[in-house]
């Protein structure tokens, strides 16, 4: 059965620091790239980084690059997503996405909320 579980979500104040994980079972990891999007109510869902499977190659969206990091250790079929220098407008619902094509698999999302 396949799963992908994200955590790390939460409630924290502008300018601070997140960790979203995303572990994975059920499928070989280490064959798929992992991509984080995350999604605003009554907006598309965007794009923020993607790592492939080795975890040789990132790309970002221009809005987070230089704060976020996405990383993966194959050895534990878990990536991550660290968040620095957060924002407001960084307040979203945050999914990985595990990518082979042509399809992949969904987590359930964890929702990162930055206020004061």
């Amino acid at each position: 059965q396949v799963q992908l579980v994200e955590s790390g979500g939460g409630l924290v104040q502008p300018g601070g620091s997140l960790r979203l994980s995303c572990a994975a079972s059920g499928f070989t990891f280490s064959r798929y790239a992992i991509k984080w999007y995350r999604q605003v109510p009554g907006k598309e869902r965007e794009l923020v980084a993607t790592i492939a499977g080795p975890g040789d190659s990132t790309t970002y969206a221009a809005s987070v690059k230089g704060r976020f990091t996405i990383s993966r250790d194959n050895s534990k079929n878990t990536a991550y997503l660290e968040m620095n220098s957060l924002k407001p407008e960084d307040t979203a619902a945050y999914y990985c996405y595990a990518y082979r094509f042509p399809g992949g698999y969904w987590g359930q999302g964890t929702q990162v909320t930055v206020s004061s």
